[in-house]
C-alpha cells in the first residue's frame, strides 16, 4: 500500500542522441518554453523578430523605447547569466531526475568534471528552486497529513555538540500532505503546534476533501469542523483503521530520508526546503513520461 512507482526515463544513449550539442538544447528549451511561439518574456508581446547573426535571440520593440529589448532563449530562466554550456545544465538535470534517492553536488562535480564544487552546488540549487511547483492545486479526495523530523540522532553527535532535550530537539521539522494516488506537498516548519500545522493544512488541502487522516498529534486537533478528520493512535500501536492511516505519506518520508542519509549525508536548514521541493517534484511526476521536458519548462 502506498508503494511509489516511477515511470521509465531516458537512458544515457537516448539523452546523448536527443541533445548532441548546445543548439539542440536551445531548440528544445525554446519549444518547451514557448509551445505556441516565442513571446517577449517582459511584456508577452508575440510580435518579435529574430536578431541577425545571433541564433535563438529575438528583439521586442513594444516594451522598450530606446532600441528595443533583446533577449535570448535563456533570458528569465535559471540558465541566465551562466558561463556553462546549456548542454551541461541539461546533463545535470538529467542526473538529478534519474537518481531516485537524489544526487549530491559533490557527485555531480565528480561526474561532470567541473573545476569547482561551488559550480556544481550552484547549478543543483538553481535547478531545485525551479522544481517548486508554480501550478499548485489544493489536494482533494482522501488526504494524509503527517510531520517528520530531519537530522541526526543526539546520541550520535560528538560530545561537545550534544543538545539537551528529547524527541525532535535540534532537528528540522517537515510537514507533508499527500492525496492518495495523487500529489504530495511538503513544507519546512519552525515549530509544530495547532497554528502552524492547521495553517499548512488549510493552505494545501481543499475543504471539500472526503477525509483528512493524521496521527494523534495534538497540532491536528483544530482541523474540525472545517475538515472531516480522523486519526490513528500510533502510540497505542494503531496504524490502520479502515481508510484511516498515514502509510502513503510515510512512504514519501522514507524516500526523503533515504535520499538525505544515502546521497546527501548532511543537509543544512538553509537549503532543506530546496531538497524537499526536489523530492516532491520527482514524486508528483512519477507517472509523467516526459518529466525531463516538464522540468525544462519549469526552469
Amino acid at each position: 500500500m502506498g508503494k511509489v512507482r516511477f515511470t521509465r526515463q531516458m537512458t544515457i544513449p537516448e539523452f546523448e542522441a536527443a541533445f548532441p550539442d548546445d543548439d539542440a538544447c536551445k531548440a528544445y528549451l525554446r519549444d518547451r518554453r514557448w509551445p505556441d511561439g516565442v513571446t517577449c518574456p517582459r511584456c508577452g508581446n508575440p510580435k518579435i523578430s529574430p536578431v541577425a547573426n545571433r541564433p535563438f535571440s529575438w528583439q521586442c520593440t513594444q516594451c522598450a523605447k530606446a532600441g528595443g529589448y533583446r533577449f535570448s532563449v535563456i533570458a528569465g530562466t535559471v540558465f541566465e547569466n551562466t558561463n556553462k554550456p546549456l548542454r551541461q545544465w541539461f546533463k545535470v538535470i538529467y542526473l538529478i531526475l534519474t537518481s531516485k534517492k537524489g544526487i549530491s553536488a559533490l557527485q555531480v562535480h565528480r561526474m561532470m568534471g567541473f573545476g569547482s564544487y561551488k559550480t556544481a552546488h550552484y547549478m543543483c540549487m538553481r535547478i531545485r528552486a525551479a522544481m517548486i511547483d508554480p501550478d499548485f492545486r489544493k489536494l482533494m479526495g482522501i488526504v494524509e497529513v503527517d510531520e517528520t523530523y530531519i537530522g541526526g540522532k543526539n546520541r550520535n553527535r560528538h560530545w561537545d555538540k550534544k543538545i539537551l532535550g528529547t524527541g525532535g530537539v535540534g532537528k528540522e521539522i517537515v510537514i507533508g500532505a499527500v492525496e492518495r494516488q495523487g500529489n504530495v506537498v511538503a513544507r519546512v516548519l519552525r515549530e509544530v503546534n495547532m497554528n502552524t500545522m492547521g495553517h499548512f493544512v488549510r493552505q494545501t488541502v481543499s475543504d471539500k476533501v472526503s477525509l483528512v487522516a493524521t496521527d494523534e498529534h495534538s497540532g491536528y486537533l483544530g482541523l474540525a469542523p472545517d475538515y472531516i478528520h480522523e486519526s490513528v493512535r500510533h502510540g497505542q500501536g494503531e496504524y490502520v483503521r479502515g481508510l484511516v492511516h498515514t502509510q502513503t505519506i510515510d512512504s514519501f518520508w522514507s524516500l526523503l530520508k533515504r535520499g538525505i542519509m544515502g546521497s546527501f549525508h548532511h543537509v543544512s536548514a538553509k537549503y532543506l526546503p530546496l531538497y524537499v521541493a526536489e523530492f516532491c517534484w520527482r514524486y508528483n511526476n512519477r507517472k509523467n513520461a516526459d518529466i525531463f521536458g516538464s522540468t525544462i519548462a519549469a526552469c
